[in-house]
């Protein structure tokens, strides 16, 4: 059993405690809906998640294989001269946007520049292609990474929210309405026990006149 509020068993309780049933149960009805739908959210966005990470990791896996045969066909100081001056840059803008009332990162990724800045003489074509898969990935790379935060932050939310509604369905509302009861059954006994005393007064009085 839930068990009972400690209240005054009188009709002044009775009726707040009524009042918070009502709320509670519709406060329970509200976050239960809440749920069912970042549910629905969560299980979208776990399935595309893990579409995604097994397709970038497929392109990763042939991007390095690629830059693997490179890297057997170039020396070191090669390889490190051909990378040490960058032109292209990345920048990583990030916003956010409601998910069921879960505030969740959109990530904006924007290049500029080339990335083949070395000279293409000092350097084998798969050096050349292993680079292009690299930026290519990358995109979806920030996506991955956008949508396994909205799974985390989906999750914790989740796990709050069905607390709460395990709280309100398990403890609070059968709380109220066991003490409602127990209110009620004690008001019904004081009116029974006034109207047995009031039938006696009439009595008494009826015997003396």
């Amino acid at each position: 059993m839930a068990g009972m509020l400690k209240v005054n068993p009188n009709r002044m309780e009775l009726l707040k405690l009524r009042r918070r049933l009502v709320i509670a149960r519709r406060g329970h009805k509200l976050l239960k809906d809440k749920f069912d739908e970042l549910m629905k959210r969560f299980i979208v966005l776990i399935r595309e998640s893990r579409e995604l990470r097994e397709e970038v990791e497929a392109d990763l896996n042939r991007a390095y294989g690629v830059f693997a045969l490179a890297r057997s066909e170039t020396s070191t100081a090669e390889m490190e001269e051909a990378l040490s001056f960058p032109k292209a840059t990345v920048e990583l803008g990030v916003r956010k946007t409601n998910v069921v009332s879960v505030a969740v990162p959109e990530f904006d990724l924007a290049t500029r520049g080339e990335f083949d800045c070395y000279g293409l003489a000092l350097t084998p074509t798969d050096f050349d292609e292993s680079l292009r898969r690299y930026q290519e990935v990358l995109p979806r790379m920030v996506t991955l990474a956008q949508k396994e935060k909205a799974v985390y932050l989906l999750a914790e939310e989740i796990e709050k929210t069905r607390r709460r509604v395990n709280a309100l369905e398990y403890v609070l509302i059968p709380q109220l309405e066991e003490t409602i009861r127990y209110i009620t059954m004690k008001l019904d006994e004081f009116e029974r026990a006034n109207l047995t005393r009031l039938m006696k007064i009439k009595e008494m009085v009826a015997e003396s006149t």
